[in-house]
């Protein structure tokens, strides 16, 4: 039988009795939650492996609670959004989410996004284990989501870390926007891909003074890389 656990948070109690009804069918164990707050705190008790988390609810919204979420856990957040719009999306992949279904959805296309979502996040658990990869100054561990700058820790978002800790594992080659949403967010997206320069510009802030060894780089016309200026090692 699936372990699988997942939380689904919406206020509509006809929709989150829908997708129990059909998660438990495909073996999934499920809780839901009634608001943004009771999401918040089930998450944190049930440990779930994956959210299906409605935009617009009660005492917290969607994207606080990717906030809150985002701010203790990795685990993959399925947004679920009444609009089909470029801006829900960049915003929510600037949160942290993994995925977007539009309302009203086919149950057929939101299984196969949740498995998606599942197998992209199994197989990057379990081929990036414990290696981190550290140049002057600079450690990124992708499965302790940390970031130590100077030796110390700094809080970062797990997206910025992802994006920041693939161009390192990378260093010295160029990627263009398009193949970071693809490697990183793990998706094709058909939105807006300035959602990449954000999260450079982010941790660029973060980055600013650490070492002169290494630099985040914009390839002008092309897109970023993570270059080493002199000889440093991993």
């Amino acid at each position: 039988m699936n372990q699988t656990k997942i939380l689904v948070v919406d206020d509509d109690p006809n929709i989150c009795e829908l997708l129990r009804l059909h998660f438990e069918n495909e073996g999934y164990q499920i809780r839901t939650a009634s608001d943004g707050a009771e999401g918040v705190a089930t998450f944190k008790s049930y440990d779930p492996d994956l959210v299906l988390l409605d935009i617009m609810m009660p005492k917290e919204d969607g994207w606080q609670v990717c906030r809150e979420i985002r701010e203790v856990s990795g685990k993959p957040i399925i947004m679920i959004t009444a609009k089909n719009e470029t801006f829900d999306k960049v915003l929510g992949l600037e949160l942290g989410a993994d995925d977007f279904i539009v309302k009203p959805f086919d149950m057929k296309e939101l299984s196969a996004r949740v498995k998606a979502v599942l197998r992209r996040y199994n197989a990057h658990s379990k081929t990036e284990d414990d290696e981190v990869v550290h140049f002057d100054q600079i450690e990124i561990s992708l499965q302790k989501y940390e970031l130590k700058l100077k030796g110390k820790p700094v809080d970062i978002p797990p997206k910025e870390l992802e994006l920041l800790y693939f161009l390192a594992r990378n260093c010295n080659r160029v990627f263009t926007r398009d193949q970071l949403l693809d490697k990183v967010w793990g998706y094709d997206y058909l939105g807006d891909s300035r959602t990449i320069d954000v999260h450079v510009k982010r941790l660029r802030e973060k980055l600013d003074g650490v070492s002169d060894k290494w630099t985040l780089k914009t390839v002008w016309g092309v897109g970023y890389k993570f270059e080493l200026l002199s000889d440093t090692g991993n």
